[in-house]
């Protein structure tokens, strides 16, 4: 026998069936609020339920997220935080942090909270994760002394693409071998 699908969803489904997915995907990937906010707004435009206004679910999106957030299953500071850390430990330039934490909706207050963080525990972070970055593709004060000169242009440009400023690529490009290896081993 096949199903009935005339069933009407009231708003109070809707709220339950939105909790449930929410703690289906916190559970599965640990997101940000907002990204959090853009899936539960995705699976209602999925679900089409009749009757229902674009700003009653988007109130409903809130409702359900104000709920996790005092549950602490979602923490954006938390967030910030952690995914920073995991960022710096790849190499990553503090641009690119920056940028990887507006584009998941993180809050300017805590994004400048992260970098001032990273700032504190290393002055320098952009200096050391450039060099991460040379170990890691063999640019740079990697290279054989030999190709050096002929790639300059290139690894200074691969470093830019990853964010790294102009004077902190040069300095990188500029250290010499025994410098780089010293360096390397402390990291």
């Amino acid at each position: 026998m096949i199903p009935i699908r005339n069933k009407k969803k009231t708003l109070e489904v809707t709220v339950d069936e939105m909790r449930g997915f929410a703690l289906a995907y916190v559970e599965k990937y640990a997101p940000s609020k907002q990204q959090i906010k853009t899936y539960l707004l995705k699976k209602y435009l999925k679900l089409s339920v009749p009757n229902v206004k674009k700003q009653e679910v988007s109130d409903l999106i809130d409702i359900v997220l104000l709920d996790l957030e005092k549950s602490k299953f979602i923490n954006d500071k938390f967030y910030s935080d952690s995914k920073a850390k995991s960022m710096v430990q790849r190499g990553n330039s503090i641009n690119k942090i920056r940028n990887y934490l507006i584009g998941k909706g993180i809050k300017s207050e805590f994004i400048k909270d992260t970098v001032n963080k990273i700032n504190e525990n290393n002055s320098d972070q952009d200096f050391f994760s450039a060099i991460k970055v040379c170990k890691k593709k063999k640019i740079g004060p990697a290279r054989i002394d030999d190709n050096r000169p002929l790639f300059y242009k290139k690894d200074i440009s691969l470093l830019a693409r990853n964010g790294f400023d102009f004077e902190t690529s040069k300095k990188v490009m500029e250290l010499e071998k025994e410098d780089y290896l010293r360096i390397i081993k402390l990291l």
